[in-house]
């Protein structure tokens, strides 16, 4: 299945939208929606990290999901664990 993400993010005193549609397992998103959401927001909001070489001030402002849906603070949440 398929749900569409969108991060606020800001870096280098720049404020950056990313939006796209990832890929998460059925039954995993079935059992916990927003948690599934959180992990692939956070593997990606990684690689852009990665492709932007981010600075120190690099932070995520605001992380949505299928249009309206926040999740923000799990993603947080999930960088604490991982």
């Amino acid at each position: 299945m398929n749900i569409n993400i969108k991060v606020y993010l800001h870096s280098k005193e720049n404020k950056l939208l990313q939006s796209g549609s990832f890929s998460v397992l059925s039954s995993d998103f079935k059992k916990a929606p927003d948690w599934t959401a959180a992990i692939a927001a956070y593997e990606w909001i990684q690689q852009i990290k990665n492709s932007f070489a981010a600075s120190d001030d690099f932070r995520i402002d605001q992380v949505l999901y299928n249009d309206d849906i926040d999740i923000t603070e799990l993603v947080k949440k999930v960088r604490q664990i991982i």
